[in-house]
């Protein structure tokens, strides 16, 4: 098999920088993990936030410590270190090589969807609370078999307010069908999805909004791995 990521993300219309941050770690036992934290609120108070989420997640899998237990950790420092009063949302999707499985771990209502090989979409629902406002938070830990074919879309709440209507997660998920149907690729949907926030926002997006997509496919099973990254530099 193999295997492709893609990401998109803008900031919210006005702010300097995303409140949301994404990090790429390989598993000691073999795949990677991405993870994705939303922090609250915008702008740099945000990043701060999510950026030490992230950094927390990312050391405890990374010591091959297991994905929940990595996200009760990262619960337990912000909490201990904001009182309760500060809060972000957490999306784990790592692929683990030795029990060929993805793994979905959630904290908060950023939605994931998936579709397995042969299958419609669905949202994978959580129940679990954002990180930081409680002393115990249990995640949400979905564990979905690898084969090809497996599509996985994992976003911030950027872009469910971005399609702001009585069922998002339904209109989002008609939208990844119709792109993937007229482009089969993970870029092409982290791309697409972003590019309809923004029309639907007129161009001036009400929240920070990151995308993230994975896709397993058949494929060559060795070769070169490849990371390719494009981002706008500011003048000055």
């Amino acid at each position: 098999m193999y295997l492709s990521v893609a990401v998109s993300k803008i900031a919210k219309w006005t702010a300097q920088e995303s409140g949301d941050t994404l990090e790429m770690i390989e598993r000691p036992r073999g795949g990677l993990s991405l993870v994705l934290v939303d922090g609250q609120s915008s702008g740099r108070g945000a990043k701060t936030v999510s950026m030490q989420v992230v950094r927390k997640v990312v050391s405890e899998l990374g010591e091959g410590v297991r994905d929940g237990a990595a996200a009760r950790a990262a619960n337990d420092m912000l909490y201990a270190q904001r009182y309760g009063k500060v809060s972000a949302t957490l999306i784990i999707l790592s692929v683990e090589l030795d029990s060929r499985t993805l793994i979905v771990t959630r904290c908060g209502n950023s939605p994931v969807f998936v579709r397995p090989p042969g299958e419609m979409i669905m949202l994978l629902e959580s129940d679990a609370p954002t990180l930081g406002f409680y002393r115990a938070t249990r995640p949400n830990v979905d564990h979905l078999l690898l084969e090809p074919g497996l599509l996985a879309v994992a976003c911030t709440d950027g872009l469910v307010h971005a399609f702001g209507m009585d069922e998002p997660e339904l209109a989002i998920a008609e939208a990844i069908e119709e792109i993937w149907q007229d482009s089969a690729s993970a870029q092409a949907v982290a791309d697409g999805l972003v590019a309809r926030a923004l029309e639907l926002d007129d161009g001036r997006p009400g929240d920070d909004t990151s995308v993230v997509v994975l896709h397993m496919q058949s494929g060559p099973d060795e070769g070169p791995r490849r990371l390719f990254v494009e981002m706008p530099v500011p003048d000055g």
